[in-house]
């Protein structure tokens, strides 16, 4: 395969399966509870992708819609290597910045700085290249002065929202070539909600790929440039925006 043909493709998914095997759990009386205890607990193997093809042309915004347990959470881990396919193949052409649970990486006793640090360089940054970036990074995600000022103190002084913004500012100053997101693009209020947006605009126009997670079609609109709905762990519509966005309203309501 040329390289030319690998930068024409972000991301290649061929006949794409992935399984969990979950382990159940036998409730009753203690006397039950202490004879279950020498048994193997009764196992169930769940598929929830089920052959997926999908090819993703380096600069598309993609958005991943479908009900909860459709599979979409579960494309995006195995698209960010979280997950390793139980059968198939994701081929992925260039850096990743997976914003799949925000914050993931950080440690309360640390100080903002040090959890910048570290969840920076767990997303691949270098230290220098933090260091170039650090007021850019506090900059987007503490705009009042008394949130910026106290970056020198634990994170736990912080509140779980604070935490998701400062996440979100992290990730998106890796400049990565491909940009997968779950569920966090209206992270904070309004005002930062808007930022974020910008700042994805901004990623669109410099040609990068985008992979997001959404329930809230508003988000979809604004954002994605095609669709994909999962259902049951397959595709049941791909194309544009406004087309799959309309028939999945219309068979929800």
């Amino acid at each position: 395969m040329t390289s030319a043909r690998h930068e024409a493709n972000a991301i290649v998914c061929r006949d794409l399966r992935k399984s969990f095997t979950v382990q159940h759990q036998v409730y009753g009386s203690v006397k039950v509870a202490a004879v279950n205890a020498l048994r193997r607990r009764p196992r169930e193997t769940i598929e929830v992708l089920k052959g997926l093809n999908v090819t993703i042309p380096t600069g598309q915004t993609v958005a991943l819609i479908g009900r909860n347990g459709s599979g979409k959470s579960t494309l995006l881990s195995l698209i960010a290597r979280v997950y390793r396919p139980t059968s198939g193949t994701v081929e992925v052409n260039g850096a990743i910045a997976p914003l799949l649970e925000l914050g993931a990486g950080f440690h309360p006793d640390l100080t903002v700085i040090e959890n910048i640090e570290l969840y920076a360089a767990i997303l691949g940054m270098r230290r220098a290249e933090v260091r170039a970036k650090l007021d850019a990074i506090v900059a987007f995600a503490f705009d009042a002065p008394d949130l910026a000022a106290k970056i020198d103190t634990p994170l736990r002084n912080y509140s779980e929202g604070m935490k998701m913004r400062l996440g979100f500012s992290i990730a998106i100053h890796t400049d990565p070539s491909i940009l997968l997101v779950d569920e966090v693009l209206a992270v904070g209020d309004e005002a930062f909600q808007a930022k974020c947006f910008r700042r994805i605009e901004e990623i669109q126009a410099q040609g990068k790929t985008i992979v997001f997670v959404s329930h809230d079609m508003n988000v979809v609109r604004r954002a994605a440039t095609r669709v994909i709905w999962l259902a049951d762990g397959v595709i049941r519509l791909d194309g544009s925006t406004e087309d799959v966005v309309r028939a999945y309203i219309e068979a929800s309501s």
